[in-house]
């Protein structure tokens, strides 16, 4: 029997409604983006505009978006960071690179999707670092901007350079030294993890030279050195030979102390900017990041007026002479160690299931997320809760009680009142400056379907009067921003924009 003697009606399609119904269906999974990392560092600055394919997860939560692939669009070339006179850094400069850059990759403004903008190392300290994120506020709706502090530079540094992928691919601990203008940052990595970071005020660009080869900028740590070596360092005048080869020599005794753990010397007490990296595990192998790296790599030969080139020749020695007796590897990135950008997805989530202590204070905007690594799926305590939370803070520079944070982690186990209590508790201890602001909101985020217990427990038995949002379903880490939208009311659910951090995949070019 022929189906159309059944009565059922035949829809035929045209080639071109097969393909716009293919392509709705393939947009139901996959999100391309336009997207763009911008750096601003101590010595140098620079972007990089790619192209981004995320997919939703085949198993597991739903709404998770990974990134699948992506593909570099255009470099920017290094611009030495602009700096005035008065030691601030000149924003009219940057926007002028900023906007140049723009043109030679051939987009525009309204081409990008979404974006970040990283402010590390010198640049913090400078009186109108803000005027320079300013000059995204116009796209601050799909950027973000990060200021790295130097235990999240250091974890942006070992993650972008592809120290983190090295050390899960050889199954080994690798420590990535990253060498910029004005500090620079260790990131010890095990098995694809993180493990500790530190920072020093060791940097190729401490001092600078115009071109008759006199000081124009001196910062305090080289004046620190220098006294540690005896030589007096006076803007305007020359530094010879002699005088900077003790200085550079001394700045790589500290880099050779902080690389084998070792720094015990007045000197390396003086210039160490975090706690010191721990004594365990072995060390198997280094990497370089930064824009010494480039020197020390070779890839690189041009003298920038400053420092680096001369540190970078003396540390390859080192290398060569086993002062720094571990392999070194190349992952490739070098100066490039940086976020290549950010990607973006939105997600609904169930009013039914999330808590909202005052729904009328919604939107927050660009929150950025703070993973907890504790187990909860096993017996654990509010100390530990707590523990787990500051941890995490200290490891992205965040200050409890004047960054807001949402509190991210994977829950598992029986959603008993005990075990949500005991995690309440942790959260309120680990966020008392938070917790009795009513300015901050609480912003916690689970994968569990337990976040209105929780809620309910942080506002009715732990008396937090501030606003609560507490939401379920959504797997979030750190490098992770999010946005979360209006509560609306028609259809019970809430808009959540979550955005991530990307750095350069191990092997793109």
């Amino acid at each position: 029997m022929d189906v159309h003697d059944l009565g059922f009606e035949h829809i035929s399609m045209t080639p071109e409604q097969e393909q716009d119904l293919a392509d709705t269906i393939w947009k139901q999974d996959n999100v391309e983006l336009t997207t763009v990392g911008v750096d601003v560092g101590s010595s140098t600055s620079h972007l990089i505009f790619s192209k981004v394919h995320l997919q939703r997860l085949a198993e597991g939560l739903s709404s998770r978006f990974v990134v699948v692939n992506r593909q570099v669009l255009w470099r920017s070339p290094i611009l030495l960071t602009p700096y005035r006179n008065d030691y601030t850094i000149d924003a009219d400069d940057l926007k002028e690179f900023f906007g140049n850059a723009y043109k030679e990759a051939e987009l525009t403004p309204e081409d990008i999707d979404t974006g970040a903008v990283i402010l590390t190392g010198e640049a913090l300290k400078r009186n109108n670092a803000r005027a320079i994120a300013d000059l995204f506020a116009e796209e601050s709706g799909k950027f973000v901007c990060a200021s790295a502090g130097h235990n999240l530079e250091a974890l942006m540094a070992a993650n972008g350079s592809g120290a983190v992928a090295l050390s899960r691919q050889e199954h080994s601990t690798i420590l990535n030294i990253d060498i910029g203008g004005g500090t620079i940052k260790l990131g010890l990595c095990h098995g694809g993890k993180l493990l500790s970071t530190s920072a020093f005020a060791v940097g190729g660009r401490l001092i600078a030279f115009d071109d008759d080869g006199k000081m124009v900028r001196i910062e305090a740590p080289a004046e620190q050195v220098a006294e540690d070596v005896g030589v007096t360092l006076k803007l305007g005048e020359v530094l010879s030979k002699e005088d900077r080869k003790k200085i550079v020599s001394r700045m790589v005794d500290v880099i050779v102390s902080f690389a084998t753990r070792q720094p015990d010397d007045d000197l390396c007490k003086a210039l160490l900017l975090t706690e010191n990296l721990p004594q365990t595990p072995a060390i198997d192998g280094i990497t370089f990041s930064g824009g010494v790296s480039e020197y020390v790599y070779r890839r690189e030969e041009e003298d920038r007026g400053d420092l680096g080139r001369s540190i970078a020749h003396d540390l390859r020695h080192a290398l060569a002479d086993k002062r720094i007796p571990e392999k070194v590897y190349d992952p490739g990135h070098g100066i490039r160690a940086t976020v290549v950008g950010a990607s973006q997805f939105t997600v609904q989530v169930s009013g039914n299931t999330i808590f909202l202590s005052e729904k009328e204070k919604l939107p927050v905007r660009n929150v950025p997320v703070a993973s907890l690594s504790i187990d909860l799926s096993v017996d654990f305590t509010a100390e530990e809760v707590t523990t787990s939370i500051q941890d995490a803070m200290k490891r992205l520079d965040m200050i409890e009680g004047e960054d807001r944070v949402a509190i991210a982690f994977r829950w598992g186990g029986d959603p008993l009142h005990a075990r949500l209590f005991a995690l309440a508790q942790g959260i309120c201890n680990g966020l008392p400056k938070t917790v009795a602001d009513p300015e901050l909101p609480v912003v916690v985020m689970m994968d569990g379907d337990a976040g209105r217990t929780l809620g309910n427990i942080l506002v009715k038995e732990l008396d937090v009067t501030g606003e609560v949002i507490s939401v379920d379903n959504v797997q979030l880490r750190d490098f992770d921003f999010v946005d979360i939208g209006e509560f609306m009311p028609d259809t019970q659910v809430v808009p959540l924009i979550i955005k991530s951090l990307l750095f350069t995949s191990p092997g793109q070019e």
